[in-house]
């Protein structure tokens, strides 16, 4: 992936972070957009020798999209990967959800991914790349967990998507790839579960602990190589085996 450029949402921090420092690590330029928080990434990915290009940006804003978008082209001139990791999520009782709790969580976790997508899609379609896109999925799409309405949703049709994407684009030789995490130890965790949760809940989990985040960033790293040429239309879990009916543990 020598030279090629990366695009990732969320980038700040956590899953998205570490997914710009395995790319980079793979050889990536990479850009990334976030609300702010960028000088560690920035960092970490210039230790590895790669160009980094912050743009503050809203996802769930498609000018604001479309903005980081032509920033990007003017840069690089092209993006080949796209990462689509920014997220955001209520944990809240049904009865009790708010409609803008509900428009705010699908701004982001959906129609972020969507614009996005459509936008480095085009881009990728009118330069003749064969890209990849890559959206950061959740076990919460297949698993309806509790006080998650919103995010269950939204992650469900982030699936939805995906799969519908890499029919469409399959002809211009893009791939569309999905990650469903398990869960994992992010900074977006720890503000709801403390160390000493988070270490004993982690016990309870088929491999005993939480996934790092540089392990949903390695395997980001595989579905946009090479190596992972003939996929496409899949939903990779990455989730320590999460969803096996042992598991008990309630996030």
């Amino acid at each position: 992936m020598q030279g090629k450029v990366a695009w990732i949402t969320g980038g700040s921090k956590g899953i998205g972070q570490a997914c710009a420092v395995e790319l980079a690590r793979a050889g990536c330029d990479i850009a990334f957009c976030d609300l702010g928080g960028e000088q560690e990434t920035i960092h970490m990915v210039e230790a590895l020798g790669r160009r980094a290009l912050f743009v503050k940006g809203d996802v769930s804003d498609r000018a604001s999209m479309e903005q980081v978008g032509a920033r990007i082209a003017e840069v690089y001139g092209r993006i080949d990967i796209l990462v689509n990791n920014a997220a955001f999520g209520v944990r809240k009782a049904f009865l009790d959800l708010e409609i803008a709790d509900v428009e705010r969580v699908w701004a982001v976790a959906l129609w972020g991914v969507f614009h996005c997508s459509q936008i480095a899609a085009r881009m990728m379609v009118k330069a003749g790349i064969k890209g990849s896109v890559i959206s950061i999925s959740s076990v919460h799409a297949e698993r309806a967990f509790p006080m998650s309405t919103a995010y269950n949703a939204a992650k469900s049709g982030v699936n939805a998507m995906t799969l519908t994407w890499a029919s469409e684009l399959a002809q211009h030789g893009i791939r569309v790839n999905a990650i469903e995490p398990g869960w994992t130890d992010t900074p977006g965790e720890r503000r709801y579960f403390s160390e000493e949760l988070i270490r004993e809940e982690g016990k309870k989990l088929p491999l005993g602990r939480l996934a790092e985040p540089s392990e949903i960033g390695k395997a980001a790293r595989f579905l946009a190589s090479e190596d992972a040429a003939y996929i496409t239309g899949t939903i990779l879990k990455v989730d320590g085996g999460f969803l096996l009916p042992m598991t008990t543990v309630r996030v």
